[in-house]
């Protein structure tokens, strides 16, 4: 079956021809429908630090994966063939696409434990940025931001993860402001429910925001976020373009404030994403490709020139 492989750093994907795979006890294989891209999976073929994650190479990329059960190995009992499902990459047993095989193919196996059913009335390519996009948007804003209605809550970057973030902060009732600095998107976050949009996360200083979340990572927006916070406020930090952040001890302190990391999420995040996305409450920018442009689409994400969410679609849905 046609795979994409990673072989290595500054390398381009390979097109390869790999075996179908047979599940194991515990395991199922999904017939891959909708497979996402991600801005990490950049950072797989263009940063040599990610090497020391990724499985012995090559491995198939793809960690955005939704799709129909085709066959259950031995023990499985709550997942059957015809099932609808997401597969969750951080659920403990190896992220697909770099601890093992990824969803650039057209079948996946994995344990049955780490898949979300699909709501009915959710779209294959919803379903899949979901497990990622989704989830990690979601985790940030909900799970370590504990975002509630009425807070004033600051979101940073709206790219594929932050318009998500900012959809899901306005369904809850918060009243959302947007930071980005391609204004060719301020209209998105107008349409988004955001009640402004500014190109500086200094302009938001002073205006006591109960919540940040940065999902752009820059180092000195985190830093810049904080100037914003009331006292004992809270920035979740998401966003990885820096390693580094240069905060003020001064800052921190007379704020009382706090910041937290977030890093993906669980099925949980995935099943409430679900439910959202399959409402229409929650409608994120998606374009489509085909399997044989995946390799073009990840270039279109290093060099910027996408708006939202890319997914490949690998079989009809």
């Amino acid at each position: 079956m046609k795979a994409w492989h990673f072989t290595d750093t500054h390398q381009p994907l390979q097109r390869a021809d790999i075996p179908e795979p047979t599940p194991g006890p515990g395991e199922i294989v999904i017939d891959v429908v909708a497979a996402g891209l991600c801005h990490s999976d950049v950072g797989v073929l263009t940063d040599e630090s990610w090497l020391d994650y990724m499985a012995p190479r090559p491995v198939v990329m793809g960690h955005e994966i939704a799709g129909v059960v085709s066959a259950v190995g031995a023990d499985v009992t709550d997942v059957r063939v015809g099932d609808r499902v997401g597969v969750c990459p951080s659920n403990g047993h190896g992220a697909p696409g770099y601890r093992r095989d990824g969803g650039f193919t057209e079948k996946h196996v994995c344990l049955a434990d780490d898949v979300v059913t699909m709501p009915d009335d959710l779209s294959f390519a919803l379903a899949a940025i979901g497990t990622d996009a989704g989830m990690t948007s979601y985790h940030a804003l909900v799970t370590r931001g504990e975002a509630k209605a009425g807070m004033k809550v600051g979101i940073i970057g709206l790219g594929g993860l932050g318009q998500i973030g900012a959809r899901v902060a306005v369904v809850l009732g918060c009243e959302v402001h947007v930071a980005e600095v391609n204004e060719a998107v301020w209209p998105m976050a107008r349409e988004i429910g955001a009640q402004s949009v500014v190109q500086d996360v200094l302009e938001w200083q002073g205006q006591d925001f109960d919540l940040i979340v940065d999902y752009a990572g820059y180092g000195t927006t985190t830093a810049n976020a904080v100037k914003a916070l009331r006292k004992q406020g809270r920035v979740v930090l998401v966003g990885m373009a820096r390693m580094e952040i240069p905060l003020q001890t001064m800052d921190m302190i007379h704020r009382q404030a706090e910041i937290r990391g977030s890093s993906g999420g669980t099925k949980d995040d995935i099943a409430a994403v679900y439910e959202l996305l399959a409402s229409g409450q929650v409608s994120p920018t998606i374009t489509m490709i085909d399997f044989e442009d995946i390799p073009a689409g990840l270039d279109d994400l290093q060099h910027h020139r996408m708006i939202g969410r890319l997914v490949a679609q690998i079989h009809n849905g």
